[in-house]
């Protein structure tokens, strides 16, 4: 018995490497489709109301419309951002260069001898690239946001004819319970893309605010890009606090401004995102912050910036599921995050 135990855990841990594999080499196919069902989830009552007083297909079309001019506008709202910090690293160059060489030389008279190693591989330059990089990633966002379009489109019009031939299988309760599983998943997705956005919307001025008290250069193009970013956990709020301090620490020239600026975009990120949200979204997300940061690292591997976005939504919607099936219910308990109400 336990031989055979032993060996399903090894087939399942092989058929669960082969499926992330399969999902990392088809990238270009699942991805899109991945966030097509996402935007499908939480646009379908907009859809459902519009196609109530418009023919189906003007109502499709609206619906991925509107949505396109929301993924749009923040996708121009990052590639403003981040090009708004390039153009102030490339205007002042020199200044920055000859800051950050008068810090390398305080090194060498401290007797650091990694200075010199510093030097050679690292200038100010990288703020730069890094910019550059995260523009190159946009225009890959912009096309992967097309083939998504098409998804979307295709979907909004089978989603009436595939949930009524779910709930005529009769003869088959998992059918039905799937139907349930998706509707409220659909549900708490609108939830919590709901409190991310006002979140992020609180993030982004609050940020703001701090950079024009402390008189940080780009303060709007910070918060911007605070805005932005906080829609990725994790990995969103710390290029949004790492950025600016860089270009604090080369626009004061001084630790204790730097020092000042990390700890309050943390003490912002900490109090929006571990604070406020919870409160906000309550007992609804019933989710280890364990599996949250797992959620995103694993989307990070497997599909980039993409996978980040998306890795909360796809474990929500497991759970969620999960929690339909007497079966599997064992694991939405267990990830959940939440000690037994009977101890």
């Amino acid at each position: 018995m336990i031989g055979d135990g032993g060996t399903r855990t090894m087939l399942g841990l092989c058929a669960a490497v082969l499926v992330a594999a399969a999902l990392q080499a088809g990238q270009a196919i699942f991805a899109p489709i991945v966030f097509a069902l996402f935007v499908i989830a939480l646009v379908w009552p907009v859809q459902r109301a519009v196609q109530s007083r418009l023919p189906a297909g003007v109502a499709v079309v609206a619906t991925v419309l509107v949505t396109l001019v929301v993924v749009a506008g923040l996708a121009l709202a990052i590639a403003w951002g981040f090009g708004r910090v390039a153009e102030w690293v490339v205007a002042n160059a020199a200044r920055l260069q000859a800051l950050y060489a008068a810090k390398l030389a305080w090194l060498d008279d401290q007797g650091i001898a990694a200075a010199g190693a510093l030097a050679e591989q690292f200038d100010v330059r990288f703020l730069v690239r890094i910019a550059q990089g995260v523009l190159a990633q946009m225009q890959g966002i912009i096309s992967f946001a097309v083939v998504t379009a098409v998804f979307v489109i295709l979907g909004l019009l089978e989603v009436r004819q595939a949930s009524a031939q779910l709930e005529r299988m009769e003869g088959k309760p998992g059918a039905r319970r799937v139907v349930a599983g998706l509707a409220a998943t659909g549900q708490k997705l609108r939830v919590y893309m709901g409190v991310r956005t006002l979140a992020s919307v609180l993030t982004g001025v609050a940020v703001w605010a701090f950079a024009r008290y402390m008189g940080l250069d780009l303060a709007a193009e910070w918060g911007v890009i605070a805005f932005v970013l906080n829609y990725i956990p994790f990995i969103g709020p710390l290029i949004a606090t790492i950025f600016p301090t860089a270009v604090g620490l080369l626009q004061f020239g001084s630790w204790q401004a730097v020092v000042t600026i990390f700890a309050a975009l943390q003490v912002i990120q900490f109090l929006i995102g571990s604070y406020l949200e919870p409160r906000l979204t309550g007992a609804r997300f019933a989710v280890s912050p364990f599996m949250v940061l797992v959620a995103v690292f694993l989307g990070a591997f497997l599909w980039g910036i993409p996978g980040a976005f998306i890795g909360v939504p796809v474990l929500i919607a497991v759970l969620t599921l999960c929690e339909q099936f007497e079966g599997s219910r064992w694991v939405a308990r267990l990830l959940s995050g939440r000690v037994p109400e009977d101890g």
